[in-house]
């Protein structure tokens, strides 16, 4: 069982895989970062960033519901998902995080590609 995880931002160019059947859209969900000036060139690998947006209310529910898509769709021994945001620094890299660490707990075999954590910030 194989996940495969591309975080990105919707700002930055299109999306990696037109035909990926689990998408986790943030465009407009959760507290954004990149509104607080203390951590707008943070990004979502940084602790207070991914606290900061796991602390949104609805964050925790929406984790969850990607959890049980992945795992639905693990049946098949392999899945595609997407997370994106407007800038993918922050709000998809810190859900993406969270998606790795909660399917690395169960055993899954996770890989996670940030597509545009280390481009510049949207402003």
């Amino acid at each position: 069982m194989t996940a495969h995880i591309t975080t990105f931002g919707v700002l930055h160019g299109d999306e990696p895989d037109a035909s990926c059947p689990i998408r986790v859209d943030l465009t407009t969900a959760l507290r954004n970062p990149a509104d607080d000036p203390a951590m707008i060139e943070m990004t979502g690998l940084d602790v207070r960033v991914r606290d900061h947006v796991m602390n949104t209310p609805g964050a925790v529910e929406i984790r969850d519901q990607a959890l049980m898509d992945i795992k639905e769709a693990l049946g098949d021994g392999e899945v595609q998902v997407l997370v994106y945001c407007r800038g993918g620094r922050h709000r998809s890299v810190a859900m993406g995080e969270e998606l790795y660490d909660a399917l690395a707990a169960r055993g899954v075999d996770v890989r996670v590609v940030h597509r545009d954590v280390e481009k510049a910030v949207v402003r």
